[in-house]
């Protein structure tokens, strides 16, 4: 298996692209729930050495799918915003409908087929699922697998 989230170089203006589109996608099911937005800020914080007004991207008008992708021009830039915007779609615990319609919009738009995309999605379903593998409670991790749909 591909490492999941293998080194990129990301400037700037991509990492500010991608965060406002990750904010897009945290609004696509209402509110923005803190763990969304942690995240959210974490991402910035980590692939830019210059931090932007999050809160103004944060209440930014949706971002266009078309706009996103003319910022991210490569298939690595395409394929990580669209891993990172599938986890942080399950930060606050369910991908919900919005956001999974928000993230297959812009998908085409990136141009990550459906198979693609599906791919993608079980990939970020098995990573969050690695995470628990420590776990003594094969119940409560069975449990969490069965709402992962894997």
């Amino acid at each position: 298996m591909p490492e999941f989230y293998p080194e990129i170089e990301i400037d700037h203006a991509e990492a500010e692209a991608m965060a406002y589109g990750l904010f897009t996608v945290a609004r696509a099911d209402g509110d923005i729930h803190p763990a969304e937005k942690a995240m959210i800020s974490e991402f910035f914080a980590s692939t830019t050495e210059n931090p932007a007004d999050l809160g103004a991207l944060e209440r930014a008008p949706t971002m266009e799918a078309e706009t996103l992708a003319q910022a991210l021009g490569s298939k690595e830039l395409r394929e990580l915003f669209t891993k990172t915007a599938l986890l942080l779609a399950y930060t606050d615990g369910t991908c919900a409908d919005g956001e999974k319609a928000a993230i297959a919009k812009y998908a085409k738009a990136l141009e990550i087929s459906d198979a693609d995309l599906a791919d993608l999605h079980v990939q970020v379903k098995e990573f969050l699922l690695a995470h628990l593998s420590h776990l003594t409670n094969v119940e409560a991790g069975a449990k969490v697998a069965g709402e992962l749909e894997l």
